[in-house]
């Protein structure tokens, strides 16, 4: 791990960006529903811009690992949509916005009953999740694990038990609506096992310079500025940034649209990727949330950025 960042320098602008943007933290706060992430610190604030030309700039301790908790639910999503393709995958989960926080229930029953609106709400997410191929559970989280390690280039991410385990035995809105939608035949799958899987999936740690290399990934529509290999087709990584763009910040995506304008996916843990198509790829940490969920200084830096660099897509 060490080696790796050798080619990301600190960079002097990108570090008085996210000076300004910490000043918002203690308008936040942590994640305390689950346990392991309520022990996160408030303050804290890492970025790394990785470049599709390979070079990388960080500011803040961008080594500190964290999960990924909702972040990885687009990359489960272009993981499924490789093994099944969008038409299967789509006949089980929607393709459209919610107003609602993400872990809301109430749009099962009165949409479409049982079948989740999109693939970022934890609903549609644990139908994707229950499509990841393989014979185990061990097997599937396997699978996952080696297209991530694969798309961040970094053999060592892993799982982090403690926060899997800690998420697993609390998540019982989740179960609920695993429950509600095997009513209505949306999947076959045992309960418990794709909670294993899902809470194992939402734990995979890294840090804000493998989230930013991933984000490249995406930027050049599914191929790798390290390696050059296609790792996602390009209609599937198309559509992964769309689901960034429409459903990416939970229920705070249209504002963040409007205000940002980029690709991005947040996690309850504090992460969030972006990207710049063709240009970069954008990995930030910051714990502390706002009332939606979102990392409260790091959309606050996406913000500066954007105004600064003209990022907005639209």
């Amino acid at each position: 791990m060490e080696g790796k960042n050798l080619n990301c320098r600190d960079n002097e602008e990108l570090e008085y960006f996210v000076t300004e943007a910490k000043k918002v933290t203690d308008k936040g706060k942590v994640a305390s529903y689950i346990p392991a992430l309520a022990e996160l610190s408030e303050d804290d604030l890492s970025a790394a811009v990785y470049f599709t030309d390979g070079t990388c700039i960080s500011a803040g301790d961008v080594e500190k690992a964290f999960t990924l908790q909702s972040i990885s639910k687009v990359l489960s999503l272009a993981l499924v949509l490789i093994d099944h393709g969008p038409e299967k995958v789509f006949h089980y989960v929607g393709q459209e916005p919610t107003g609602d926080p993400f872990n809301s229930i109430i749009k099962l029953e009165t949409v479409n009953p049982g079948k989740p609106l999109n693939p970022m709400i934890n609903a549609g997410a644990l139908v994707v999740t229950s499509m990841i191929k393989g014979e185990t559970n061990a097997d599937k989280i396997g699978r996952l694990l080696d297209f991530i390690k694969k798309l961040a280039n970094n053999r060592s991410i892993t799982v982090c038990g403690k926060v899997a385990e800690s998420e697993f035995e609390t998540s019982m809105v989740n179960r609920a609506m695993c429950y509600y939608m095997k009513e209505h035949g949306i999947f076959q799958a045992e309960v418990e096992d794709v909670m294993d899987v899902y809470t194992k999936q939402c734990a995979i740690e890294m840090n804000s310079l493998d989230l930013a290399k991933i984000g490249s990934v995406f930027a050049l529509n599914g191929k790798h500025p390290e390696t050059g290999e296609q790792i996602i087709p390009k209609d599937i990584a198309r559509i992964c940034k769309t689901f960034m763009v429409t459903c990416g910040m939970y229920n705070a995506s249209g504002e963040f649209a409007i205000k940002i304008g980029i690709p991005a996916k947040s996690g309850v843990s504090g992460g969030i990727m972006g990207l710049s198509p063709y240009r970069f790829g954008i990995g930030i940490f910051g714990p502390s949330l706002d009332e939606k969920g979102n990392s409260i200084a790091g959309i606050r830096l996406l913000e500066l950025l954007s105004a600064n660099y003209s990022l907005s897509i639209f």
